[in-house]
């Protein structure tokens, strides 16, 4: 547990810094037109980072700091399905799938792994 919440920690951060830094860089990498508002991508890098703190927090004592491992478990599912929504409303490329790669899909099986641990030893506490 304490090793994938420190790899997502550290992945958050660059991630989060290379998108606040270079905000075009990814739309460039997949051939997609940039934003005309940089900055609202800057502000999801920014949250990404923050993401990235708490789960370093958390990697001290995983079993403890399970709120956090949530919060971020349910960003890694609903991120995706608002990415589904708009792709089948026409609003996004489907190349905006290759962030869902990275940031999303190959976190769910560790973090639901760790939230399962939590709830088998201490789903008597949570009840």
């Amino acid at each position: 547990m304490k090793l994938t919440l420190r790899l997502a920690a550290v992945y958050n951060l660059l991630w989060g810094a290379w998108v606040v830094l270079f905000p075009d860089h990814f739309f460039d990498l997949v051939g997609m037109e940039p934003l005309n508002h940089p900055m609202v991508w800057q502000g999801m890098g920014m949250v990404i980072g923050v993401y990235g703190l708490g789960y370093w927090w958390a990697s001290f004592n995983p079993m403890r700091h399970w709120p956090i491992v949530t919060v971020g478990f349910l960003g890694k599912l609903f991120g995706p399905l608002g990415f589904l929504f708009n792709y089948l409303n026409g609003v996004v490329p489907f190349e905006f799938i290759y962030t869902l790669i990275t940031n999303d899909f190959i976190w769910w099986i560790p973090f639901y792994l760790i939230l399962k641990k939590v709830y088998t030893e201490y789903k008597w506490k949570l009840t």
